[in-house]
């Protein structure tokens, strides 16, 4: 019984952390890219009065960031930020996937499996919006 308490703790912890740190070096890596931004482009007006609707595939946008992180572009090094924040709370549901099915808790695996594939194509196939 204490094995299993052990065990729950251990996990809980780890997911607390994974969360807190996840949040915490998002949000740093944003702040960088901000700053990056202002720095090159801090000076420029920016034109309010237009605004540009960029739909794109998820896996577009990857692509993009990843070239822009390449030119050591500010957007890119904000929007990682972002993407790391988005991906996680999608590790904690995968590592809470691979917990579940070392515990053999097969209903809470089947409904966790239910969860990430829904987030999953509502991403890759722009069903959120």
């Amino acid at each position: 019984m204490s094995q299993e308490k052990f065990k729950e703790k251990v996990f809980q912890m780890i997911i607390g952390n994974l969360l807190r740190y996840g949040v915490w070096i998002s949000l740093s890596i944003a702040f960088m890219g901000g700053i990056t931004y202002l720095i090159n482009h801090g000076n420029e007006p920016e034109d309010y009065s237009v605004f540009i609707e960029k739909d794109n595939n998820i896996f577009n946008v990857v692509g993009n960031v990843c070239e822009g992180l390449i030119h050591g572009s500010g957007e890119s090094i904000i929007f990682s930020g972002i993407l790391l924040l988005f991906l996680t709370p999608m590790l904690r549901l995968l590592i809470s996937l691979f917990v579940f099915f070392l515990e053999k808790d097969y209903l809470y695996v089947f409904i966790t499996s239910i969860v990430a594939i829904i987030i999953g194509l509502s991403v890759s196939f722009g069903f959120s919006h």
